[in-house]
């Protein structure tokens, strides 16, 4: 199977996620996901989730990776770090200002884990790219 995978190195700033929410959406046209489709915002939406924890949480450089499968099957998402800590699901309750961001990992991605690098960390989350089930409706249901 082959694989396109392109990356950005993204900086220890929270300004850095805006850049790559807009180098995402560039890297998504070009590999032919409409900036309007319901993937492409699922994937953006994971991305900012995975750099925001990367440059807040560890105040390390990150390297944000997209990988495309050559049959259009899917799209992973990888974002490395210098930290060795590994990510700590935490639970938002009520008014909290965050605390939900690897929750929304978990409910938009159909996979996600980390693994140790040689230096750090890399989480990853894959997408499935899937007819939605109607024009209606492009929410994926999940049992």
């Amino acid at each position: 199977m082959q694989v396109l995978q392109v990356q950005l190195e993204v900086g220890p700033d929270p300004a850095e996620v805006g850049r790559a929410r807009k180098w995402a959406r560039s890297r998504l046209a070009g590999s032919g996901i409409g900036d309007d489709e319901p993937l492409a915002e699922t994937l953006v939406l994971l991305i900012s989730e995975l750099v925001t924890n990367a440059v807040v949480h560890t105040g390390c450089p990150a390297v944000l990776r997209m990988l495309f499968a050559a049959e259009g099957s899917g799209v992973r998402v990888e974002v490395a770090d210098a930290s060795d800590r590994p990510p700590r699901p935490r639970h938002a309750e009520g008014d909290d200002t965050n605390g939900r961001g690897l929750e929304l990992v978990d409910g938009l991605a159909d996979r996600w884990g980390w693994q140790p690098e040689a230096v750090g960390k890399s989480i990853w989350c894959e997408v499935d790219r899937v007819a939605p089930v109607s024009s209606l409706s492009p929410y994926r249901v999940r049992c």
